[in-house]
Formats: C-alpha cells, structure tokens, sequence
C-alpha cells in the first residue's frame, strides 16, 4: 500500500510538471485600474494623536500612541500601492506641513517623505485645527487636474477654527466626484467616531477602516486601497477616467491624450473586456440638442480607441445628454465637470 502510495504521489508531480510547461498555470492576477490620477497623504500630527489607541497600550502593534500607529498605517498603505501613474504627496496638519511636494508616485521618495514625521513631540498645549488644515490642503488639490483621494490618518479628534466636518464638506461641494475623501480611523472617543464617519460619508467613494483593523489584517489594507485608490477589474463595471470638453464642444483636448491612452493600454492588455462610453453634457440648451453633443463626445473617444488599435465591435458610445449631471449646475464649476465623457470598463458579457 505504502509503495503505491508513493508512485500515485509521483505519478500526480509528474502530471502537474507537464501541465505546467505546457502552459497549464495558474491564471495571472487581474491588471490593477487607477480610480484616480493622484492621492494625498495627510496625517493628523495634533495633541491627541500623542495619546494610547482606546486608552490602553496596544501589544501587537508595539504598545504605541496613536501617533505612531498612524505613521505606521502611512508606511503599510505605502507599501501596497500599486504604481498606476498617480501623482503623489505628503503632508499633516495641527500643524499643517509639507513633507514631500505633489510629484509623480514612487514608492521609495514617498517612504523616505514619511520617515522623518516626529512622533516624539511635546502634546502640551498643542491645538487640533484639523478644519484649517483641510482649507489648507485645498491649494494643493486645487493645483491637481483629474480626480483625487485625500487619505486622511486621524483620531478625529478637532479643538479650533472651522469644524472639520464643515470644511470637509466644502472641499467634497467644490470638488464633487474629483475627490474622495478616505480616512483611516484612530478616533476612540464619541466625537472622533462621528466626525471621520461623518467626513467618510461625504464622498460618493465612502472609504473609512479602523486603524487597528488596518494595521492587523492585511486584507483590510487591500480592500480600503481598492475602496478608493484602484481596483482589479475582474468581474465589475468600473469607471476607469472621465475627460473633460469645453462648452458646446466634442473635440479631444491634448491634455487627456494621456488617459486615454492608459486606457488603449489596459483594454488591450484584458481580452475578455468591453468598454462602455458614456457622454455628457452641461444644462445650458435643449434636451434634443444636448442628446446629439452627447453623443459626440462618446463618439469621439471611440473613434480615437479605433485609431489607436482597439476593436470597434467591442466599443458601445452613448450619450445621456443633461439627464444624468454629477455636479452642480448652478455653477460654472459644476457646469464644467458635467461637461465629459466617462470610460467604464465592462466584462464581456455585461448588458
């Protein structure tokens, strides 16, 4: 029994040996999909951040304030981003600092930003403005085209100047589905809870996970990224970009020629993907005529898709005119934003 125990075994290395080298793997991981073109790091450096996570030292995570922890979390998501073009900073507030400027991601500049963050100050005295930070950070968003994701690390916890939670909602109504906003919680206290939930619900992304979680349970980690950062693009719809037209117009600005190349990459690179181009349009004129700009715009991408290699039949244009805006029309921002086309990813047997 023993002996042909061991020649079953060898019988089954054998097989798995050809199936291998005659190409029979394991099917490739799916190619990540940016969902936004930069993120920011901004890490709460206030008083409170000196204190224990829940009041208590936490043994598994080297019994440490939730300033450390937080810095930490920095370094743990650092290290799990995938590199997809974003461009990339870090900064705190309470006080507010710029420890590495707005500049293509790179993995090792962004680490060496994070490192030299004090954690050893002294919380005597030190105020919370997290509000004026996020008024601050807004000069750097402002700079930025495409979308964003503010990756806060916080307790929550604020003590001056305008409520974060007001601050963050003015930057969320001036930004709309340009920016989300994630948050890594270390909130233990009433406020703080309310506050970074309240904050994480503004955007449509709703991205919030509790440090410790965070820092324990690498999965966690990958399913906040995934939440706002990237996803896999397996099984799901996903909108990979939008780009933007001038008014009454359907022609390609030079400035999203780079989009939409990523995205003759990417589609490429997937054979079982189809894409879905929707256009839109601003409220100014009639529904009739705003139909046929619509459907323009998503032409125009599909006919650049075309010229660059990609296969017609598996490119579905259409257009909502102003029925579906994502921003506030009352505005020339929002007018603005609501002037596009949005690029979705599809698998091949979606409707």
């Amino acid at each position: 029994m023993r002996r042909l125990l061991v020649k079953q075994m060898r019988f089954l290395v054998v097989m798995l040996t050809l199936a291998f080298l005659a190409g029979a793997a394991l099917p490739a991981a799916a190619k990540p999909i940016a969902k936004v073109d930069n993120f920011i790091l901004f890490l709460d450096h206030s008083s409170s951040m000196k204190f224990l996570y829940k009041g208590k030292s936490q043994l598994d995570l080297g019994g440490q304030s939730k300033i450390v922890l937080a810095k930490s979390a920095m370094v743990e998501f650092n290290k799990l981003m995938p590199n997809l073009g974003y461009k990339s900073g870090v900064y705190t507030f309470a006080p507010y600092k710029q420890y590495s400027a707005m500049a293509p991601y790179n993995k090792e500049a962004v680490e060496k930003a994070i490192t030299p963050i004090d954690v050893q100050y002294d919380a005597y005295a030190r105020m919370t403005p997290w509000g004026p930070g996020l008024q601050q950070i807004d000069s750097v968003i402002a700079g930025l085209s495409g979308k964003t994701a503010l990756v806060i690390f916080t307790d929550g916890y604020d003590n001056v100047g305008i409520d974060a939670a007001v601050a963050a909602q003015q930057l969320q109504s001036k930004y709309g589905d340009k920016l989300c906003i994630m948050v890594v919680s270390f909130a233990d206290t009433k406020h703080g809870q309310e506050q970074v939930k309240k904050i994480a619900s503004l955007s449509r992304c709703n991205c919030i996970v509790d440090g410790d979680v965070f820092l324990r349970d690498q999965a966690a980690r990958i399913t906040f990224l995934r939440c706002g950062i990237y996803d896999e693009g397996n099984d799901e719809s996903i909108i990979f970009r939008s780009i933007y037209f001038d008014f009454d117009k359907y022609n390609i600005k030079r400035e999203f020629l780079p989009v939409l190349d990523e995205g003759v990459s990417i589609i490429k690179s997937k054979t079982n993907t189809r894409v879905r181009l929707e256009g839109h349009t601003d409220s100014v004129g009639s529904v009739a005529y705003n139909q046929k700009l619509s459907e323009r715009r998503a032409n125009s991408v599909k006919t650049y898709f075309v010229k660059k290699g990609v296969n017609a039949s598996i490119i579905d244009a259409v257009g909502y005119g102003k029925l579906r805006p994502r921003f506030d029309n009352s505005t020339a921002e929002g007018r603005k934003m609501n002037r596009r086309v949005e690029i979705k990813f599809l698998p091949m047997n979606a409707q």
